[in-house]
């Protein structure tokens, strides 16, 4: 479990360094039949800023939790760019794609821990 919780701090990080926005860490631990034990969530505000926050995930989850992602996709149109960790699923959206899709209330029984912006 240490090493899930390292994998999440290290996505969170990873996020803040290229400013993405409205983080949220949703727990499905305790969820039946999901695909993984966390979600974590943010928002980037032009498709530059979405790949530029994949990157620095991808940097930062490498250095600190020595993980790479299993697969990751959407960085063609860098709309939503979702990044596969096994045990963490990492979705970086637009505003009005992250509207669209609402994760947050498809899995809204799951604990959700909403992450302030950095200034």
């Amino acid at each position: 479990m240490e090493k899930t919780k390292q994998l999440v701090e290290s996505i969170k990080k990873g996020i803040q360094e290229k400013k993405g926005s409205n983080i949220v860490v949703a727990d499905l631990g305790n969820i039946e039949g999901a695909i993984c034990r966390y979600f974590v969530i943010c928002t980037g505000q032009s498709p530059t800023q979405v790949e530029a926050i994949a990157d620095s995930v991808t940097d930062v989850v490498r250095v600190f939790a020595g993980e790479k992602p299993v697969k990751v996709v959407g960085l063609e149109n860098a709309q939503w760019v979702a990044m596969d960790y096994t045990d963490a699923m990492v979705h970086i959206f637009l505003p009005d794609v992250r509207e669209y899709y609402d994760l947050e209330h498809l899995w809204e029984d799951a604990k959700m821990e909403r992450v302030p912006d950095e200034e």
